[in-house]
């Protein structure tokens, strides 16, 4: 783990941290809402789960009712596309920025120095999310009930680690203003 996080500071460079931050910020402001408003259109109000914090596999599966064929379809098709790429986005522009801002604040030796591998745990999860909500979709009305119970708990694991990545960079941030305010001696 040492290896890979240690990769992951080598490479967040000022010009990574800038060109993460960018496509992070068009894909917030350009891709997310198109993808929205063709969420919207198709399977309407109905809740996603990928959008849940938590949600049991009688709930999954009302879901999937609620989307219909259509839905359905298009739920497998934004996985596919969409939801490939964003969580990519994501974690690039997550990991990077961790990377290059604890690079600034904490010790070599430092244990915390690891907090920039958080991201990955997300992403992982966020894929394991979309492969199993996907067989769900895909074989509905045919129940497959253990990956359905797992689903909700996929799906809480991957926010904790995406929103805890979040604060991982929160607390960077802080912490960096408190090194370069000399409020924080490092």
């Amino acid at each position: 783990m040492q290896r890979i996080s240690e990769y992951f500071y080598s490479k967040a460079t000022f010009w990574a941290f800038i060109l993460s931050t960018a496509l992070f910020i068009i894909f917030m402001m350009l891709v997310l809402p198109s993808e929205a408003t063709r969420s919207d259109q198709v399977i309407g109000s109905a809740p996603s789960p990928d959008t849940s914090f938590y949600y049991t596999k009688a709930k999954l599966y009302q879901m999937a009712e609620a989307y219909g064929q259509e839905g359905r379809l298009y739920y497998l098709d934004s996985r596919i596309s969409f939801d490939i790429v964003w969580p990519l986005v994501y974690t690039l522009f997550l990991i990077n920025v961790i990377s290059w801002i604890l690079n600034k604040t904490i010790l070599e030796e430092s244990k915390l120095r690891l907090l920039n591998l958080a991201p990955l745990a997300g992403i992982l999860l966020d894929y394991l999310e979309n492969i199993t909500n996907m067989i769900i979709m895909f074989r509905f009305p045919q129940q497959t009930d253990i990956l359905a119970s797992l689903a909700g708990v996929i799906t809480s694991l991957k926010w904790v680690f995406v929103g805890g990545s979040f604060l991982i960079l929160v607390f960077g941030i802080v912490l960096w203003v408190g090194v370069k305010t000399n409020i924080i001696k490092t």
